[in-house]
């Protein structure tokens, strides 16, 4: 059996998933259907937008399913027409049984962390708000407990002293797009030969969660070290992206977006727990991201 007879069924949502989903199918691997998401009303006019999956699949003439519900008799059945020898699953939800035991050679999951550290929906930007130095990726076998399946494979990546989120995103899912191809071939190649998966068991180390971060837990918590909330900020940048209450030149603003601080002086500084920290790039209500000296420009004016 080799990858163009192999059946694969993909699942996925944001773009994360597209540049994996891409590889697949310019590298030649049957990719028989996609699943992804249904659409969601957006904007100011609650206009119906397509997942960046869906655009994907779109684009390739792939056949699609939207469910609702996992579990709905209608898609299981539509899932199982599809006769998929596996399933890859990137950034999507988490599967009830009958769907991830389905294909004959089982799901496997792309996971933006070395698990099991940081097991959860948004293990990237809590990485670099607890200051790791450190992430990676992980491809292992999904099982009855979320991201806790044997893995296939694992690569570290070190994380840049003023990475931001937006930006270390952009480089995973490019590496994580290698990973899926050849977590696909290793799985291809042990069914060829009758063989077992080559998975290693987690192994058994300190875990920090990864939950889904909401926009109100982006409030800046000005009692923490400089440190602390330069890290807080660069984990949310670009989004959702952290978020203060403050006074710039006698001027209260609600809700200001904070895109970039730096520890110590600057034209706008806020006291925190062990000194100040510089607000160097920020969004007014209502205006477009700024340089600090162009919002005190705009001020004073």
């Amino acid at each position: 059996m080799d990858k163009h007879d192999f059946r694969i069924v993909f699942m996925g949502t944001p773009a994360f998933a597209v540049a994996s989903l891409e590889e697949l199918i310019q590298n030649g691997y049957n990719v028989v259907a996609v699943v992804t998401m249904p659409d969601k009303p957006s904007g100011r006019g609650q206009k119906l937008q397509y997942s960046d999956v869906k655009e994907c699949a779109l684009a390739n003439n792939l056949p699609l399913l939207q469910p609702t519900n996992l579990k709905d008799p209608q898609f299981i059945e539509e899932l199982r027409s599809y006769q998929a020898d596996l399933q890859i699953v990137v950034a999507f939800r988490i599967l009830p049984e009958i769907v991830w035991a389905m294909p004959r050679y089982g799901t496997f999951n792309l996971h933006a962390a070395l698990l099991p550290q940081y097991r959860g929906a948004a293990p990237i930007n809590w990485a670099i708000i607890n200051g790791e130095k450190e992430t990676g990726l992980t491809t292992f076998m999904l099982q009855q407990t979320v991201d806790t399946g044997e893995m296939i494979l694992q690569e570290k990546v070190a994380i840049g002293e003023d990475e931001t989120f937006g930006e270390l995103y952009d480089r995973l899912k490019e590496i994580g797009k290698r990973l899926v191809t050849q977590t696909t071939d290793i799985i291809i190649e042990s069914a060829s030969k009758k063989m077992p998966v080559p998975t290693t068991i987690q192994p058994d180390v300190e875990m920090k969660p990864a939950p889904k971060i909401f926009k109100e837990m982006c409030e800046i918590d000005f009692s923490q070290t400089a440190e602390q909330i330069r890290n807080f900020v660069r984990g949310l940048c670009p989004n959702p992206c952290a978020w203060a209450n403050i006074t710039i030149a006698n001027h209260f603003f609600e809700r200001v977006k904070i895109y970039k601080v730096s520890v110590g002086s600057g034209l706008i500084t806020i006291p925190c727990k062990d000194g100040v920290v510089s607000i160097d790039e920020l969004q007014l209500p209502g205006k477009k991201r700024m340089r600090a000296k162009d919002v005190l420009n705009g001020l004073s004016h």
